[in-house]
């Protein structure tokens, strides 16, 4: 594909879509404008034949890296909780107790409606789609942590902004060091849901439940 198509492409996907989301006049729904895009990549990745398409799923680097996986979450998962414990006590847990059921619905739907399809567009396209873009893989990670990033603008505060890219940094090194969507998503999982278990799931959302 030549450079300037590619350029177009990923301004309108990673550029022109966040923002035309964020500044629409009419609420849009997230999900399924985010399943039509993963299904535009998926759909370009099946086509392209240097790609391979077993990195979509592979688990089989995941055994290997659950323990660096649990290492960092729990502690990150520490660190998180005790900044809400800081700054936003009223916070901490809040989800959990004012509404259970719709907090183990979101456990189990989160991974599956909102990781995996984020996971195949900020990692596996993204990072092989624009590889011939950037001269090193450290500039893809960075790329993809900043895209990745830049997305969550349609929540409008910069909590949201600032956590994702430091996230999106470790997905796509985890990614890029596994060939393994699975284990990249797997680890995308645990702090999402770690996020909304702690009470900063409000600064991830806006349906019309309050997660306060």
């Amino acid at each position: 594909m030549p450079r300037a198509s590619l350029l177009i492409e990923f301004l309108l996907l990673f550029v022109a879509l966040p923002l035309g989301y964020r500044f629409s006049p009419r609420p849009l729904p997230a999900i399924p404008i985010l399943w039509l895009a993963a299904l535009y990549c998926y759909w370009q990745l099946r086509r392209d034949p240097t790609f391979t398409t077993a990195l979509l799923w592979n688990p089989q680097p995941l055994p290997a890296q659950l323990s660096s996986i649990l290492t960092l979450f729990l502690i990150g998962a520490a660190l998180l909780a005790l900044a809400v414990r800081l700054f936003f006590p009223h916070l901490l847990f809040s989800f959990v107790r004012s509404h259970p059921v719709f907090w183990a619905a979101v456990m189990i739907l989160y991974p599956v409606l909102s990781v995996y399809p984020q996971s195949i567009i900020y990692r596996a396209f993204l990072m092989h789609r624009y590889a011939t873009l950037l001269p090193s893989q450290t500039a893809l990670i960075l790329l993809s942590a900043a895209a990745f990033a830049f997305m969550h603008l349609i929540f409008r505060n910069p909590l949201a902004v600032t956590l994702t890219f430091f996230g999106g940094l470790l997905f796509a090194w985890r990614y890029a060091a596994t060939g393994s969507l699975l284990t990249s998503s797997l680890e995308h999982a645990l702090y999402g849901c770690w996020l909304f278990t702690i009470g900063l799931g409000q600064y991830f959302y806006h349906g019309r439940i309050q997660l306060k």
